[in-house]
């Protein structure tokens, strides 16, 4: 699930978020927007049982997918865009 909050300016508070557990082990949110680089941006559990990782990005497209232990990769069907080349925010 894909949160999003603006902020003053023209940024946006982009929150990723997975259930805790599903997939096993670590997970990162990777795309455009930090240079497709694993571990930068790890999901955190929390207390509600999810994992979440939140980034501050400006107007335009960021192209993303999750990247799980293993080389497992994910789509977040609540993006604006799902296709083959992963998930596609509009900002």
């Amino acid at each position: 699930m894909i949160k999003r909050s603006k902020l003053f300016g023209n940024q946006t508070r982009v929150t990723f978020c997975l259930p805790r557990d599903t997939p096993a082990g670590p997970v990162s949110v990777v795309g455009s927007f930090n240079g497709w680089e694993p571990g930068r941006h790890e999901l955190t559990a929390r207390r509600d049982g999810t994992r979440t990782v939140t980034v501050r990005l400006g107007p335009g497209e960021y192209r993303f997918r999750y990247l799980a232990a293993g080389g497992v990769w994910l789509d977040d069907e609540t993006a604006d865009l799902v296709d083959e080349a992963g998930g596609l925010l509009r900002l």
